[in-house]
């Protein structure tokens, strides 16, 4: 198991098809939840895409999020592990990558309000009132700049 950083122009073709593929499984299907994927941040020169990938024994995307450049601050979002992949801390080690790659930059997300605390563990804080996106109640939390990449 792997976890490829690389821009979008720096995806192999297949690798972002399974992504995309991934968060539509997981966003729009599973979680019943219609919205507009494809916003134009993948496409972002800054943006960043961290893809986990399992070797056994071809290539296979089980698991990414995106690191966004919000100029003074990094926002990390679309964080989905496949339904079957689930429950072995993957998510946890995206987070870990993601949290290396942002360094001590202030970090935003809007985390599921089921997943608050998870994210907590990374050193975020809930900023605000729940809010409803997309008919699923969300949080916005946020890691302040200067602190370490895991607390």
């Amino acid at each position: 198991m792997r976890i490829l950083t690389a821009s979008f122009d720096e995806l192999p073709a297949r690798t972002a098809y399974d992504v995309w593929r991934l968060r539509q499984t997981v966003f729009v299907v599973e979680q019943e939840c219609p919205y507009p994927d494809l916003d134009g941040r993948d496409l972002e020169p800054a943006t960043r895409h961290l893809v986990l990938l399992e070797d056994d024994p071809d290539p296979r995307v089980i698991g990414t999020l995106r690191v966004l450049d919000d100029g003074d601050r990094a926002r990390i979002g679309r964080v989905v592990v496949a339904a079957e992949a689930r429950g072995r801390g993957l998510a946890a080690r995206l987070m870990d990558e993601a949290m290396t790659l942002c360094g001590e930059r202030e970090v935003r997300l809007d985390a599921q309000t089921g997943l608050a605390g998870f994210y907590e563990g990374f050193g975020f804080a809930v900023t605000g009132p729940e809010f409803d996106e997309d008919g699923i109640m969300h949080v916005p939390m946020a890691r302040p700049a200067g602190r370490p990449p895991r607390p």
